[in-house]
């Protein structure tokens, strides 16, 4: 498995594998048939993402995609020695150490781009991703409650956050 940054020419990949989390877990925020996006726009949300100085990062075997993880940097002065993360991993790769890789290069970048605080938010069901987070020194800062209506269900949200200091 090699842990890559995604590149432009990444950008129909990388959406067939959203589109793929999106049938395969709750977890994400997408619902299946729900994310309406063209590989052209993902194109020109990979760049925007490195022209704010964010990363984006893939987990790639035999030439297929199959986790990702996202560091979206704060914009404004107060905010850019944070970042926003987001990961999903194809259900055939969880548990298998692939979010673990994707966290420990993240570890390298944020130390090379002065980046001393890395937020999340995730349900509070999800003990799979809760413990991984957990494992890579994220503490449970608050809760976010009903914040997401899954299947007619509201559900709360963890904030989570690692200080880098």
């Amino acid at each position: 498995m090699v842990i890559r940054k995604i590149q432009t020419k990444d950008s129909e990949i990388f959406l067939n594998m959203l589109k793929q989390l999106d049938n395969e877990t709750k977890y994400m925020m997408y619902e299946p048939g729900e994310r309406k996006t063209s590989a052209g726009e993902i194109k020109s949300v990979i760049e925007s993402f490195y022209s704010s100085n964010s990363l984006m990062l893939a987990a790639e075997e035999n030439g297929e995609l199959v986790g990702f993880l996202t560091a979206e940097r704060g914009f404004a002065n107060k905010i850019k020695h944070s970042a926003y993360i987001v990961i999903g991993l194809l259900k055939s790769h969880r548990g298998k150490k692939t979010g673990t890789r994707l966290f420990e290069e993240l570890n390298k970048w944020t130390a090379d781009n002065g980046i001393t605080r890395l937020e999340l938010t995730v349900m509070t069901h999800n003990e799979a991703a809760i413990g991984l987070y957990k494992k890579m020194g994220f503490k449970i800062e608050g809760l976010k409650e009903n914040s997401l209506l899954v299947d007619g269900v509201y559900v709360d949200e963890y904030y989570m956050a690692k200080i880098l200091l």
